[in-house]
């Protein structure tokens, strides 16, 4: 839950509180900091802004800023939604968007980042500079640099061969720095704002029960989260309380299970504990749910399912895993004890398929479904426990 309140530090400014995740951030906001700006989003007007709030007394929300990230070890992605959040205090999206974008790109680039703006005929667009495999967002180049579009879904869908942008000269000299989309650690979400969620399957005639702690924050956070390289994708993390309500649970159960019937425990969990449904019908487009997402969805597909199985084996087990990206289709092999079934030959070792999305045929470890067998794949993640190198 979000909220604010504010109360005054002197006639010339006051003091803005908000819940954040796993804390109260607080800012002292000189009145000299409440520029204005029209509707109408224009190149004049941009330039206008940033010349008085670039002398107004914006450091002590800079500070802010940048001591809750300190705090709470922010990544990048996180830290955005916290400038956000402050800019919607500032000046509410849905009463200007124009100058609330203004906001979010000042403190971002005051913040070191290098963030630019354009205007495709009415339209105020915010980008970033980025140096990753995001494959879901516009980009655009400018002298050899990629930039991510931060606000393309706000405006649903742009057309940027017809609306084409025109960037606005702004000086920021001291903002360099790239923006990463890497999540490698969640909030502390306070215990007391999660929920239980029962979870259900059968394993060997025998039906097993969970409780998952899940916070509906986790849903905000990844709203607007764009389609990342495998890398960062498999290696978001679960949140403390929901990791404390599954993995030590799942630990316990598998713990006196062989390596082999242990694998094929969390391959079953994966595939029949949540429902299947591609993104297409959930969301119109691609979509992959972090692990959490997944656990506190009702419905996956396939892309969600291999990143979970990818995160349970990981966390209990800490094996070499590959993930095998077929056109339609992705999934998991792991390098067992003794490889199972037809085993996948990568670098000199063998691994054994384990498909943790349901499939016509009843799959064992190391079988591949027969639509997949005659089909090309790429491995587009190495997961290598003993060198704790990825590729």
């Amino acid at each position: 839950m979000i909220f604010s309140r504010a109360s005054y530090a002197s006639t010339d400014s006051r003091i803005i509180s908000f819940e954040f995740y796993e804390g109260t951030f607080n800012f002292e906001a000189d009145q000299s900091i409440f520029v204005d700006a029209p509707q109408l989003a224009s190149a004049e007007a941009a330039k206008l802004f940033y010349s008085q709030i670039a002398v107004s007394k914006y450091q002590k929300v800079l500070v802010a800023l940048s001591d809750y990230r300190d705090k709470h070890q922010l990544n990048d992605w996180l830290f955005y939604q916290l400038i956000r959040k402050t800019s919607q205090q500032l000046s509410p999206k849905q009463d200007n968007y124009f100058r609330y974008t203004l906001y979010k790109w000042f403190f971002l680039t005051k913040s070191g980042y290098d963030a630019r703006l354009a205007l495709a005929n009415d339209k105020i667009i915010f980008y970033v500079k980025n140096d990753e495999d995001i494959s879901d967002i516009p980009f655009f180049m400018i002298g050899g640099k990629k930039y991510m579009c931060l606000n393309y879904h706000d405006y649903g869908q742009i057309d940027f061969k017809k609306e084409v942008p025109y960037p606005i000269d702004l000086p920021c000299p001291e903002a360099r720095q790239a923006f990463s989309y890497k999540v490698t650690r969640m909030p502390d979400f306070k215990p007391e704002d999660y929920a239980e969620k029962d979870l259900k399957f059968n394993y060997k005639q025998k039906s097993y029960y969970f409780k998952v702690k899940l916070n509906p924050q986790i849903q905000s956070i990844f709203a607007n989260y764009p389609v990342v390289d495998f890398e960062t994708y498999f290696n978001i993390p679960l949140s403390k309380e929901t990791y404390g309500s599954l993995i030590p649970l799942l630990r316990k159960t598998t713990e006196k299970m062989s390596q082999k019937k242990g694998i094929d425990y969390l391959m079953n969990f994966t595939r029949y504990a949540f429902l299947y449904k591609d993104d297409e019908m959930i969301f119109g487009k691609e979509k992959r749910l972090t692990p959490e997402q997944t656990l506190f969805s009702d419905f996956s597909d396939c892309d969600d399912r291999a990143a979970l199985f990818f995160y349970l084996v990981k966390e209990i087990y800490d094996l070499p895993m590959i993930a095998l990206l077929y056109p339609s289709h992705i999934t998991i092999a792991v390098q067992l004890k003794k490889a199972q079934g037809t085993p996948i030959l990568y670098k000199g070792k063998e691994y054994s398929v384990c498909e943790p999305t349901p499939q016509f045929q009843q799959l064992r470890i190391g079988q591949i479904a027969q639509k997949f067998r005659n089909e090309p794949y790429q491995v587009v993640y190495h997961y290598d426990p003993s060198s704790k190198q990825t590729e």
